[in-house]
């Protein structure tokens, strides 16, 4: 399997302060990865030069064969699906939901006079369809629920068929039964062998989809622990991550970590 992302020694450092530290962090095609870590360990840093939006100040961040640095970053995103509370936020409120999906063909956010193909309205409502607001097309963006709007971030997030899905905390603010729902179609996305590599980042274990393969587990910037799910995810681990004695419960898949 070729790799999708590829960061050697990556550092980012902003204002005298370290975000990232030397961060080496390989995805392979077909891999779905986790990544965990406490408020302020920087995921979202992380994320930012995954999606292309920040480069490092440091080290070599290769993406989709392509380093930062030596490309068209506006060439590489369209290849780059990316749900995040920071996009979101650009999402004019009234925009419909339909056109929310459809914009992201040509990476805006907002449809203005550019002229969409049927085939594109075709495949945004399919997608639409597939994550449960089908019904909900002509909807404003500003009008849903967060869970239905999560929904839609993530079809959009799908609309250019990327090679590289992020998830950047897909379950914030959700409740228990949005959670679950969330869960059950990642669980499904994750098993399709057609979907791309994904990275879903999240602070809680319970959102950890069934079918996710891998785990970074960062602190203060740096990596604690990277590698294969079931054998990375450790108790150990954990406490290291999070600075705290957590007991460890997998239930068929499904993880929750308590204080002991």
């Amino acid at each position: 399997m070729s790799d999708v992302l590829d960061f050697a020694a990556v550092s980012v450092r902003r204002g005298g302060k370290t975000l990232l530290d030397g961060i080496d962090w390989t995805i392979k095609e077909g891999e779905r990865w986790v990544v965990l870590g406490p408020n302020g360990a920087g995921k979202t840093t992380l994320m930012q030069i995954a999606g292309t939006r920040m480069h490092p100040s440091s080290g070599t961040a290769t993406i989709l064969g392509e380093k930062l640095g030596r490309v068209d970053v506006f060439e590489l995103r369209p290849l780059i699906g990316l749900s995040s509370a920071a996009l979101a936020a650009q999402i004019p409120e009234q925009e419909t939901v339909l056109n929310v999906v459809v914009t992201a063909a040509y990476g805006a956010t907002g449809r203005w006079r550019e002229e969409y193909e049927k085939l594109d309205e075709r495949r945004a409502f399919h997608l639409l369809h597939e994550w449960g607001m089908s019904t909900l097309i002509n909807r404003p963006f500003g009008s849903l629920s967060e869970g239905e709007r999560k929904r839609v971030q993530i079809a959009r997030a799908l609309m250019t068929d990327p090679e590289l899905l992020i998830l950047d905390e897909p379950a914030a603010g959700l409740d228990l039964g949005g959670r679950e729902d969330l869960v059950s179609r990642l669980a499904t996305l994750a098993a399709d062998e057609a979907a791309p590599a994904m990275v879903l980042v999240t602070h809680h274990l319970e959102e950890i989809p069934p079918g996710f393969t891998h785990v970074l587990m960062l602190r203060e910037g740096g990596v604690v622990a990277a590698g294969e799910l079931g054998a990375t995810l450790t108790e150990e681990n954990l406490a290291a991550t999070f600075d705290a004695d957590l007991k460890l419960i997998d239930n068929g898949g499904r993880y929750t970590a308590l204080a002991r």
